[in-house]
């Protein structure tokens, strides 16, 4: 679905915008570029991509519910999968941005002995941001479960058709489909910033 909506964007593109496609997709690619630089300020633009990528990624596959298939990322394995992508990218350009040396340097900031601390925040980060994605959209696709369960329940005092849960569940839908998706995916892209951007400054911008 994304790659489908990745040709059509992406398709026919000229110098000059001639179509609505064509304005929406430089519209998408200006306000991400711009939100990565806001919060990684002129190295934004490299990490632009894979941001965007994992922003897409995350939205969608947690927003699957509303199509009635299980969101992608209530699988523990699927993110820590995408929380391990970003921990490699965040010392991976630390080391390349700053060198081995500075990036040691950096760690044993600002005494020596807050190494093993730092080390510790450092491979703590992948899973902080693996069990927060997990936990919250696997939590909403148990709470949307279990009062499908409530509501058939209550629907077959009244009749053999379960017409509650096609009803009653819409509020719930739209929060734990739509409007928590979303959250989650802001939560963890500007995590990544948030890391990201410490981590290639030299500590600089410590939050």
């Amino acid at each position: 679905m994304l790659a489908a909506a990745g040709i059509w964007l992406g398709h026919g593109l000229k110098p000059v915008p001639e179509t609505r496609r064509q304005l929406l997709a430089e519209l998408i690619v200006e306000k991400l570029y711009r939100y990565t630089e806001e919060n990684l300020g002129e190295s934004g633009s490299r990490f632009a991509p894979y941001l965007g990528t994992v922003f897409a990624f995350i939205l969608t596959g947690s927003g699957l519910g509303v199509l009635g298939l299980r969101p992608v990322t209530a699988d523990v394995n699927v993110t820590f999968g995408l929380a391990l992508l970003s921990f490699l990218l965040i010392q991976i350009s630390s080391i390349r941005d700053q060198g081995l040396g500075g990036r040691f340097r950096h760690l044993c900031e600002p005494y020596p002995f807050m190494l093993p601390l730092h080390l510790m925040e450092e491979v703590t980060l992948p899973v902080s941001l693996a069990f927060r994605l997990f936990g919250n959209i696997f939590g909403g696709v148990v709470v949307v479960e279990l009062w499908f369960v409530f509501m058939e329940w209550l629907s077959s005092f009244i009749s053999e058709v379960p017409f509650l849960r096609a009803v009653l569940v819409l509020p719930l839908n739209a929060f734990f489909d739509i409007f928590e998706p979303f959250i989650q995916t802001y939560i963890f892209v500007t995590l990544t910033m948030v890391f990201l951007n410490r981590a290639v400054e030299g500590g600089r911008h410590r939050t």
